[in-house]
């Protein structure tokens, strides 16, 4: 196992986890000093009866002054100033975050502007702007994928610039993530999948990024295991508690691996194709996973290689000469995302080009991909990726992805 010289790892969020998760809320609020928290959420979360949930287990122990479901599917810089407005006027000490990634980012610049008393989120952009706890944070994620319940960044979309802007800080992780089966029994099964392959590319990357160590590694295999072993299983009977349990802890094990070792280009462009085509994140990182690990494969190998056990297990790895495990898991993971598309009929895309909007028109154009790889350009993810990228080389991963083709090895750059 490779251990570099120095290194730091840091999760300072506290995990409740199980079937009765939720029931530990108003204990974990009364230690936070907290007694009247906003309980943040999105319209389908809440129309799926998943707050009426959390409503049932806090058992009347807590004054709710105020639901407020309407955070988009993108989290949206002027919602996020909207609501700090409501928390303000409603009175809150704290936030309840029921969501997936967006609902979670948004709790977090609420966080951020009520915690300041700010009016202006732009002032802290970044890393490091941040000087000060801020208040309580509880998150109840409602997918398993995003980790950002035990995450210290956020992303907020500032759609008037069609830019999405990060914000990094150890103030940001959650005061507690509470992590419940419950909440993700009624995701539809394409959901599902593209959930867990957003967990997945957390921890895969996680592994190759040259920040990587050995604590976030252990995490991040064991987030590989649970996910290759549960998932497909998981999609053909969703009313498996444990097996979502299993998936849920992954998707918080592989947070806690990339808020310490990051992620690079596969994050990079798919930041960028959600921000110019609008496509779902797990989606992007399903697509574009593969791609992350061709395009590295030359500067890492060996780490690559070292996937293959996590994800196929033992017996794959016996049969495979080592030469070959790096391309074997690579292929693995291709392999998988076609099994998703097939026990999803269809609904789990495999290359860009076959991802439809609502009005059966395509959601990622052709000629979209040059605007998609200038704007990965400027995405921070990049900066720990084992291969530098130019323009080019995010137009051609852009346009293999695209038509579903592995890469050209002759055409990567190596530096």
């Amino acid at each position: 196992m490779y251990i570099p010289d120095y290194f730091e790892f840091c999760c300072r969020v506290k995990i409740v986890a199980g079937h009765d998760g939720l029931e530990q809320i108003p204990s974990l609020l009364t230690a936070m000093g907290s007694s009247a928290p906003m309980i943040l959420t999105d319209k389908g979360v809440r129309a799926a009866g998943l707050v009426d949930v959390v409503e049932t287990a806090l058992g009347g122990n807590l004054t709710i002054p105020t639901i407020e479901d309407d955070v988009p599917p993108d989290s949206d810089l002027n919602v996020v100033h909207r609501l700090a407005d409501v928390y303000r006027e409603k009175g809150c000490d704290a936030i309840i975050a029921v969501g997936g990634g967006s609902v979670l980012d948004t709790a977090k610049g609420i966080n951020i502007l009520v915690s300041e008393d700010s009016d202006n989120l732009m002032e802290f952009t970044g890393a490091g702007a941040l000087k000060r706890p801020l208040r309580p944070l509880i998150a109840v994620p409602t997918t398993a994928g995003t980790g950002s319940e035990v995450t210290l960044v956020a992303v907020i979309a500032d759609h008037a610039n069609n830019r999405k802007m990060l914000f990094t800080s150890y103030f940001l992780l959650p005061d507690a993530a509470v992590v419940d089966p419950r909440m993700t029994l009624t995701l539809p099964p394409h959901i599902t999948a593209a959930t867990a392959m957003d967990a997945m590319a957390h921890s895969v990357e996680s592994t190759v990024m040259m920040s990587k160590n050995p604590l976030s590694d252990a995490h991040a295999r064991e987030a590989m295991t649970l996910i290759s072993k549960h998932l497909v299983s998981v999609i053909k009977n969703p009313s498996d508690k444990d097996g979502r349990l299993a998936l849920a802890t992954a998707a918080t094990m592989a947070g806690i691996a990339f808020s310490n070792a990051m992620v690079g280009m596969v994050h990079a462009i798919g930041h960028s194709v959600g921000s110019v085509c609008h496509v779902p994140h797990g989606t992007c990182m399903a697509i574009l996973l593969p791609y992350g690990l061709e395009y590295n494969l030359h500067k890492a190998e060996d780490r690559i290689a070292d996937l293959l056990l996590p994800l196929a297990g033992p017996e794959a790895v016996v049969s495979t000469p080592a030469d070959k495990r790096a391309q074997a898991a690579i292929d693995w993971i291709r392999e998988f995302n076609k099994e998703l598309n097939q026990i999803t009929s269809g609904r789990h895309a495999t290359r860009f080009k076959d991802l439809k909007g609502h009005d059966g028109t395509p959601m990622v154009p052709k000629d979209k991909l040059p605007e998609i790889a200038a704007t990965a350009m400027g995405d921070g993810a990049i900066f720990y990726n084992p291969e530098d990228m130019d323009y080019e080389d995010f137009l051609m991963v852009t346009e293999a992805a695209w038509e579903g083709v592995p890469l050209d090895p002759t055409r990567i750059k190596k530096g």
